[in-house]
């Protein structure tokens, strides 16, 4: 499960014509706004939307409660899950560009905070589907999105992270090449293209949250 990374604050993606017009943070965590690609009018746009899917049907005072549990679809279960297999279905796929993602590991008996980062520091291009909630009675629109996630229980890097015991999980790493094939999928191609990213061009260094109330440097 990835409930915190770091979005992409430099250039989005190649071929991006259009980024966000407002700042976002340079940490994420659900119910946060960041960027993430789409498709439109036969190019790429960056838009901001909300880390954690708000599906369409949610009640209005849901909204600040909905993205706490919908950050991450899994893979096995997008396609039947309520929250997330509208967007599926209607093939909204969108790529979450990141420079890092964090998972806790646990050697020493208590969660330390891990940054994982691609190895030649080139964003990381995160599979993720996107949805639109609209007001019935007003124009207030959120956009959100979602990052898929699949088992990695044998993978070399990711299964050192998480809880004792625990399914291990990871976020579903594109390839540059694989990003047009990815947003403009059929269903049965995205599932082809939600695999394991291989451990070698990946990099993962401690790097625990900041006390409260320390000092910057």
């Amino acid at each position: 499960m990835c409930s915190n990374y770091v979005p992409t604050q430099g250039d989005l993606w190649h071929g991006v014509a259009v980024r966000p017009s407002r700042p976002w943070k340079s940490e994420t965590y659900p119910g946060y706004d960041a960027p993430f690609i789409r498709p439109r009018e036969g190019g790429l746009v960056a838009d901001l939307g909300r880390f954690g899917l708000v599906p369409w049907w949610t009640k209005p005072d849901g909204l600040k409660s909905a993205s706490r549990y919908t950050y991450n679809a899994r893979s096995e279960t997008v396609a039947q899950k309520p929250s997330f297999r509208d967007p599926w279905k209607r093939h909204q796929f969108c790529i979450i560009p990141a420079d890092a993602f964090y998972e806790p590991r646990y050697e020493s008996g208590r969660p330390v905070r891990w940054r994982i980062e691609r190895a030649d520091r080139q964003p990381l291009a995160i599979a993720g589907i996107w949805e639109r909630w609209k007001a019935k009675d007003s124009d207030t629109v959120v956009e959100s999105f979602a990052m898929l996630t699949l088992n990695a229980d044998d993978h070399p890097l990711m299964r050192q992270f998480h809880a004792p015991g625990d399914e291990k999980r990871m976020v579903a790493i594109l390839d540059a090449a694989e990003c047009d094939a990815w947003l403009h999928a059929s269903r049965e191609e995205a599932f082809a293209l939600l695999r394991q990213y291989p451990a070698e061009l990946l990099t993962a260094r401690a790097e625990p949250r900041a006390a409260r109330g320390s000092a910057s440097p």
